[in-house]
């Protein structure tokens, strides 16, 4: 039979469903219809199950990287400079250069990387730290790993039935992430 055609034209079915799997993988859990919930499970338990079978398929090694200088408010800093000609004006600070542990990919993790791409938006999430990191970043380096230490073959998601919606009586549900 293939895949449920949830009333929509292609272009906006698959638009639907990658945004509902970008916000189950952001959020952990996402409330919608029956019908959409198992379209989405299908498509998360493959991105899901790609990422867990490259989890640790990366080197690290040292780069170096130049950042530049952030006040308080995380603007750039800047300095007052006299020029030769006795003129004041304001520069920005000389970049920092630092190393850092980098991840790099073995080829097989980005090829699946990228495969994971196609079916998720490109949007940051915000960790309970504060600090925001991509979807599929969140997926590769958090989400993953998890599941991997779990020793889980699959079933990664998980559907709770949660009685008719309001208005049109539509069977909802929430999936989350196991």
């Amino acid at each position: 039979m293939g895949y449920r055609k949830l009333g929509r034209k292609a272009d906006q079915r698959k638009a639907i469903l990658r945004g509902m799997v970008t916000s189950l993988l952001q959020h952990g859990s996402i409330v919608t219809t029956q019908t959409r919930a198992k379209e989405i499970q299908s498509i998360a338990e493959r991105l899901i199950g790609k990422a867990v079978k490259e989890a640790d398929n990366f080197t690290t090694k040292q780069v170096k990287v130049s950042k530049v200088p952030v006040n308080a408010k995380g603007k750039k800093q800047t300095e007052v400079v006299t020029s030769k000609n006795g003129k004041q004006f304001t520069k920005f600070v000389d970049r920092e250069i630092t190393t850092e542990l980098a991840k790099v990919d073995n080829p097989s993790r980005l090829a699946a990387r990228r495969l994971v791409m196609e079916w998720v938006y490109d949007v940051e999430t915000v960790d309970s730290e504060g600090k925001a990191t991509k979807v599929v970043n969140k997926l590769f380096d958090e989400i993953a790993p998890e599941y991997k230490i779990k020793n889980r073959k699959g079933g990664y998601t998980r559907i709770y039935k949660t009685g008719a919606r309001r208005g049109d009586a539509a069977p909802m549900a929430i999936i989350e992430l196991v």
